[in-house]
């Protein structure tokens, strides 16, 4: 059974979104692990269906060795993002883990990808999914 791991902070409304489509798409085929900078984002993401949940620095940089995907917006691969909530330590446990990453081109950190779309969260959401299966069919 294919990991994945869905990485948000704040108030875990992107995380939380990912979480429901992948459970909707998915069913139980799947392990979805919530990991949220902060407690608010990860009880998010396990009301929102998650297998497993939890919080921190530690958590997320346990975690991101251990799983298949890596998912959630373009900020948590960037350091101090989030208001600070994104330490150096997450971002580097993210970036170097060997799990794919799917990220979300949506921050706030004033990094733009040039070439990506701008849409709704909803849109962009669906894409990530979309990707995932085909990633998931692949492998």
């Amino acid at each position: 059974m294919k990991k994945i791991a869905v990485i948000d902070g704040q108030g875990g409304g992107i995380g939380s979104l990912i979480v429901k489509l992948l459970r909707e798409e998915f069913g139980d085929k799947i392990e979805i692990i919530a990991l949220g900078t902060n407690s608010t984002a990860t009880t998010a993401m396990m009301k929102a269906r998650a297998n497993k949940g939890a919080t921190g620095e530690n958590a997320i940089a346990w975690n991101a060795g251990r799983v298949d995907v890596i998912t959630g917006p373009l900020s948590i691969a960037l350091p101090n993002a989030m208001l600070g909530e994104l330490t150096p330590k997450m971002a580097e446990a993210i970036t170097s883990s060997h799990a794919k990453k799917f990220l979300i081109p949506l921050n706030q950190e004033y990094v733009e990808v040039i070439g990506a779309a701008k849409e709704p969260l909803p849109h962009l959401v669906e894409k990530l999914i979309a990707r995932i299966y085909e990633d998931l069919k692949e492998g």
